[in-house]
C-alpha cells in the first residue's frame, strides 16, 4: 500500500488551460487527485489558432484515458506525407504510421479550436473546475503544499503544481530563476483554409520545399484545402513586430516569396480570404529542471519541440499520462515527479533534437537545395526500409 501522502484525498492546481492543461487534470483524477486548472486569460481558446496534428502515440495516449473517440470526433486522417521540390519534381514519400501498427490508426489533423473545446468541455463534464483570468504570478510553499498566487489577488492551496502553461512557462521560471529562456527557430509560421485545386489524395500531407519558403497542403473530405507555411526570418522578431504585419502586406510577402516556385503554393495564398498572422517558431533543446518544491511541468513548458516534428501535441498528452501514473504509484511527490522525468526526458530531447535538424533542412543554401534534393528520395527509400520515425510513433503508454 502507498503511504499517507498517496491514500489521503489529494488536489492539483494546473496553471494553464490550453490542451496540455485540460488533459493533465483529466489523467490526475483518474489517479485520484482532484485537479482545478487555471487560465491565465479572461476566456477560453476558441477560435484560437489554425490547426495540429495529433499522431498515432498521442491518439493511443488519449485512448488509455477515454479520450480518443472525443477527439477523433473532428477532423480527418493523414494517413500519408509526400514531398516535392520547389520545381515541381516528386521527391518521395512516406505513411504517416508505422505500417505494421495494429490499431489502424493514423494521424489526425484537427483545427486546434476544435481540440481544446472538445477537451475543455469533456473536463467540466468529468468534474474539472476551470478559472479563466488566472494568471500565475508566484507561488508560497506550505508545511504540506504549494499555494499559488494570482495576478488579481486570489490566492490557491493544492498538494502539488503542474506547470502547463507553455513556452512562456511562469512555472518554469519559478521552479527555476536560471532556467533558459525558448530557443529562436528562425522560421515564421502561418496558415489558412480555402477552395482550390491542389494535387494529392484527401488527408494527404503535400510538401514543397520551395527556393525561399516552405509549403504544406491536405485537401480535407469536404474539399477545403488546409495549408501552413514555413517562411524564413533570421531575426527573431518582438509581438509588437509581429502584430504590426498587417493583412495585405503578409499576403503580399507569401504571393511574392512562392512567386518563383513551381507548386500550388502561390495560388491557395491567393485563394485564402483570412490568412493567420505571422507567429515566431520556439524550441528547447533543454531545460535542466523539471520540478522542484511541489511544482513540476508538463509539455512546452518542459519540452517544446518545432512544429516540424508533428509531436508537440501529443508529446504533451503522454507527459499527462506519465505524471498521473507517476503521481499515483509513487509514495510521494517529490519520488513521483523524479520517477516522471526520468520516463520523459530521454525521449522528448531526442524529439526536439530531431525537430531541429528537419527545420534546418527547410531551408538550405543554394548548394544546400541541390543536395537534397538529390538525397532526399533515397533517404525515403531507406527509411521504408528501417522503419523511419517508428521509435517515435511506436510508443505505447499504458494505464494499467
Amino acid at each position: 500500500m502507498y503511504s499517507h501522502y498517496m491514500t489521503t484525498s489529494r488536489t492539483a492546481a494546473v496553471i494553464g488551460g490550453g490542451v496540455a492543461g485540460p488533459v493533465t487534470a483529466m489523467a490526475l483524477r483518474r489517479a485520484g487527485i482532484e485537479a482545478t486548472v487555471f487560465e491565465a486569460y479572461a476566456h477560453g481558446a476558441e477560435g484560437v489558432g489554425s490547426f495540429l496534428t495529433v499522431a498515432v502515440n498521442g491518439q493511443r495516449a488519449l485512448r488509455e484515458l477515454d479520450l480518443l473517440d472525443l477527439v477523433r470526433r473532428h477532423g480527418f486522417d493523414c494517413p500519408r506525407f509526400e514531398f516535392v521540390s520547389g520545381k515541381g519534381k516528386p521527391l518521395g514519400g512516406f505513411p504517416a504510421a508505422p505500417e505494421r501498427t495494429a490499431d489502424g490508426l493514423t494521424s489526425r489533423t484537427l483545427r486546434r479550436t476544435d481540440l481544446y473545446t472538445a477537451l475543455r468541455d469533456e473536463a467540466l463534464r468529468r468534474g474539472v473546475p476551470i478559472e479563466y483570468g488566472k494568471r500565475l504570478v508566484t507561488t508560497e510553499r506550505t508545511s504540506d503544499g504549494v499555494t499559488a498566487v494570482f495576478a488579481d489577488g486570489s490566492r490557491f492551496t493544492a498538494d502539488i503544481l503542474v506547470g502547463a502553461d507553455g513556452l512562456l512557462s511562469r512555472t518554469r521560471e519559478l521552479i527555476d530563476p536560471a532556467a533558459p529562456k525558448p530557443r529562436y527557430v528562425p522560421l515564421l509560421n502561418t496558415g489558412g483554409f480555402t477552395r482550390a485545386a491542389v494535387p494529392g489524395d484527401p488527408g494527404t500531407m503535400v510538401m514543397y520545399f520551395g527556393r525561399d519558403a516552405f509549403f504544406c497542403h491536405m485537401l480535407a473530405p469536404d474539399g477545403v484545402v488546409w495549408w501552413f507555411a514555413n517562411v524564413p526570418q533570421v531575426r527573431e522578431l518582438s509581438p509588437a513586430e509581429l502584430a504590426a504585419i498587417t493583412p495585405d502586406q503578409w499576403r503580399r510577402r507569401l504571393i511574392e516569396t512562392f512567386a518563383v516556385d513551381t507548386t500550388p503554393a502561390r495560388a491557395v495564398v491567393e485563394a485564402t480570404e483570412q490568412i493567420a498572422q505571422p507567429w515566431n517558431t520556439y524550441d528547447f533543446p533543454s531545460v535542466p529542471t523539471w520540478h522542484g518544491d511541489r511544482m513540476v511541468l508538463v509539455g512546452d513548458a518542459a519540452h517544446a519541440a518545432s512544429p516540424t516534428s508533428g509531436q508537440g501535441a501529443s508529446l504533451a498528452i503522454e507527459d499527462a499520462l506519465v505524471l498521473a501514473k507517476s503521481l499515483r504509484d509513487a509514495p510521494d511527490a517529490a519520488t513521483a515527479f523524479s520517477a516522471y522525468e526520468r520516463e520523459r526526458r530521454e525521449r522528448v530531447e531526442r524529439v526536439v533534437a530531431e525537430a531541429k535538424k528537419r527545420s534546418a533542412d527547410k531551408m538550405p543554401g543554394p548548394i544546400g537545395r541541390v543536395v537534397r534534393d538529390l538525397v532526399l528520395p533515397l533517404v525515403f527509400a531507406r527509411r521504408a526500409k528501417s522503419g523511419g520515425d517508428d521509435w517515435v510513433l511506436s510508443h505505447e503508454i499504458h494505464w494499467a
